[in-house]
C-alpha cells in the first residue's frame, strides 16, 4: 500500500496533486500544499495590500498581485518546473504578464534544459514587458528519476538549501554570480543554472 503524500505544511487547508501536462499557479493569494513527482511543497503568498484576493478567471491569475508562482509537470511526469517571480508594479498590466508567464511555462513544459528555458523566458519576457516592467525570479527544474535539480536566479535573493543528512542550511552559489539580474532587463543576458543532486528529506 502506497503511503499518503506528506507536504511541508501538513495542516495546509488545501492539497493539490500535479497531473501530467499541467501548469498550476497564478498571482492570487494562496496557502496551499502541492504534491509533484518526487517533490512536496507548500506555497504561501499574500499580495501587498490585498491585491490578487479577488476571484480570478479560472486560471489562478488574480487581479493585481505581482507575486507569481507556477508549477508544471511534463507529459511523462519526470520533469517538474517551478517558477517564483515578483513582477514590478501591480494592476492589469501585471495580470497580463502573469498570464504570459503561464503560457511560457506551458510552451516549455517538456524541455529538460534549464538554461535554454530561462534564456528564452528572459527574451520573451522582454517582449511582454514593453511598458518597462521587469521581474525577479527563481526557476527550478527537477528531474525525478535521479533527484537532479537545476536552479536559476534572476535578481531574486539567493535561494537557501536544506540538507537533511547534515541538518544544515546553505546559500546556493556565490554572491558574485554575474547572471543574477532580473528578467526583461537585457534580452541578451545568458542565465546559467546551478546544478545539484538532492536526497530524500532535502
Amino acid at each position: 500500500m502506497t503511503p499518503e503524500p506528506v507536504t511541508t505544511r501538513p495542516d495546509s487547508p488545501e492539497l493539490h496533486t500535479m497531473q501530467c501536462m499541467e501548469v498550476w499557479g497564478g498571482n492570487r493569494e494562496i496557502d496551499n500544499g502541492v504534491v509533484m513527482p518526487g517533490l512536496d511543497a507548500w506555497v504561501y503568498a499574500r499580495p501587498y495590500r490585498g491585491a490578487g484576493e479577488r476571484p480570478d478567471a479560472g486560471d489562478g491569475v488574480g487581479r493585481g498581485g505581482g507575486d507569481v508562482h507556477y508549477v508544471s509537470s511534463c507529459a511523462t511526469g519526470r520533469i517538474t518546473r517551478i517558477l517564483v517571480a515578483d513582477v514590478a508594479g501591480h494592476g492589469e498590466g501585471v495580470d497580463q504578464l502573469a498570464r504570459g508567464l503561464r503560457v511560457l511555462m506551458r510552451k516549455f513544459i517538456n524541455y529538460t534544459d534549464q538554461t535554454r528555458f530561462v534564456n528564452r523566458l528572459n527574451r520573451e519576457f522582454h517582449e511582454l514587458s514593453r511598458d518597462c516592467k521587469f521581474a525577479t525570479a527563481v526557476v527550478l527544474t527537477y528531474w525525478g528519476p535521479n533527484g537532479h535539480l537545476s536552479v536559476c536566479n534572476a535578481g531574486h535573493p539567493r535561494p537557501l538549501l536544506y540538507r537533511a543528512g547534515t541538518q544544515e542550511w546553505s546559500f546556493l552559489r556565490d554572491e558574485s554570480e554575474a547572471d543574477n539580474i532580473p528578467l526583461g532587463i537585457d534580452p541578451a543576458t545568458v542565465y546559467g543554472p546551478y546544478e545539484l543532486r538532492t536526497k530524500p528529506g532535502d
